[in-house]
């Protein structure tokens, strides 16, 4: 669950919570077409004028990267995008892009990789012209694959600078056994020393993947839903469907819990993160939602425990929690980094108290109501402008690819009851499904 997403109207959010039945949350009118490729086309008029964002999303993320020795492909294709094609190299790319204004990047997760370049309406022909071919005729060298491979490395080891990259990191590799969701979106640090070698493999993962069927199209802002169609079926509808569906590996049942720790090389503060085995994402079932719910409740700045640990007896100095949407079973996380190291098992043993709460006391109804309230008022708030709108859409698109995800996960929330909190609480919160990662760095007290 994405708590701070990125999207719109203020308006809506108070008619949401005034309402007896509350309105659909995502407030625009889209159209949805599919191209016999299996390509899909989202297009979503706004009443932002004259600007278009354009969001690709691939689903394909780490999750995909089932042979061991070569994790990190789904992000090196992120970069490797933009290395240009024979009709439209990196530079004549990169002047298309400043001639037009656009602002053009790209992102990847656990189950997606999204492109997207936000620009003025009179170029989306350009835009879906442009991006259409570097999608059907990437073309990069063994030399451009290797620069590109080390500059990758280089990511790695800057992101491994960050104590709570290396908390992420150990807790998966940690927590899980089999599912692909062991390793991080960077991938394992010997895969990625490795990668210049894997040439050949990296067209065979282009080839896999690179597909209409598993890539939609989001169209959001000054744009008429039939012309887009008319534009993507003009350069799209030549690429062929692929044949390749990878086999994910899955996760056994954890029947013990699991520690880990790090000692950090560098002076740092310490940090506490648990986790647990949880559902994967549904937009039809209440499991998720209620974690969600529980995940704002227990351990976000309007908590309990965050108003104790942070405010009151100043130990903790960030907390979090987090209920990862992903296709697959996942993880339910909490947070803390602690301003002393010998405040380290106490704030660990109020998280677990915690924890323990929601399975023992019913949420107050007035309580849950004011939170569900809150996730729509938040959501509303940020739906401020057409790439924000599309940047959401893709989040849920990479999951059930439409944006009716949103709608509906959005309905369950109004729908979970303070049995719903403990009943997840109880399923899932238990300690045989817990993972603890502690770290703590030099010199530390």
């Amino acid at each position: 669950m994405r708590f701070l997403l990125p999207v719109a109207l203020v308006c809506l959010a108070a008619c949401a919570m005034a309402a007896d039945k509350p309105t659909k949350i995502f407030p625009y009118a889209y159209d949805q077409a599919d191209l016999p490729n299996g390509l899909r086309v989202i297009t979503v008029p706004t009443d932002y004028p004259n600007v278009v964002a354009l969001y690709i999303v691939v689903q394909t993320g780490s999750r995909n990267e089932i042979e061991p020795g070569k994790t990190g492909f789904a992000h090196l294709f992120e970069h490797m995008m933009f290395r240009g094609t024979k009709e439209t190299p990196t530079a004549k790319y990169e002047a298309i892009m400043r001639e037009a204004g656009a602002s053009s990047n790209a992102y990847t997760s656990n189950d997606l990789t999204t492109y997207h370049t936000t620009f003025s309406k009179e170029d989306l022909e350009t835009m879906v012209r442009v991006e259409a071919d570097r999608f059907q005729h990437l073309d990069y060298t063994p030399d451009v694959f290797k620069t590109e491979t080390l500059a990758v490395l280089g990511e790695y080891n800057k992101n491994s600078s960050l104590p709570i990259r290396k908390i992420d990191e150990v807790m998966r590799n940690t927590a899980f056994d089999k599912h692909t969701y062991k390793h991080t979106t960077m991938g394992f640090l010997a895969d990625v020393q490795n990668m210049p070698a894997l040439y050949d493999y990296s067209r065979q993962f282009f080839d896999r993947y690179y597909r209409p069927e598993y890539t939609t199209i989001i169209a959001v802002g000054d744009v008429n839903p039939k012309q887009t169609k008319a534009l993507v079926e003009k350069y799209w509808s030549d690429w062929k469907k692929g044949s390749y569906t990878p086999d994910i590996p899955v996760e056994p049942k954890q029947t013990a819990p699991r520690t880990a720790h790090v000692d950090w090389p560098a002076q740092t503060l310490p940090w506490v993160a648990i986790g647990y085995k949880a559902p994967a994402f549904s937009d039809t079932e209440k499991e998720s939602a209620a974690l969600d719910v529980l995940s704002f409740l227990g351990f976000s700045q309007n908590s309990d425990l965050y108003q104790r640990l942070v405010v009151q007896q100043q130990k903790v100095d960030a907390l979090m929690g987090d209920n990862a949407d992903s296709r697959d079973p996942s993880l339910f996380e909490v947070l803390a980094r602690v301003k002393k190291q010998s405040d380290m098992k106490d704030v660990e043993e109020q998280i677990l108290s915690t924890v323990a709460g929601f399975k023992d006391t019913l949420v107050p109804a007035d309580k849950l109501n004011a939170v569900k309230k809150r996730l729509r008022y938040q959501l509303a708030l940020s739906l401020d402008n057409s790439d924000a709108i599309a940047n959401t859409l893709a989040h849920y698109i990479a999951l059930r690819r439409t944006p009716e995800a949103l709608n509906r996960i959005y309905d369950l929330y109004e729908q979970v009851t303070p049995e719903d909190v403990r009943d997840v609480a109880r399923k899932y919160l238990v300690e045989s499904g817990r993972t603890t990662v502690t770290l703590t760095g030099a010199a530390g007290k």
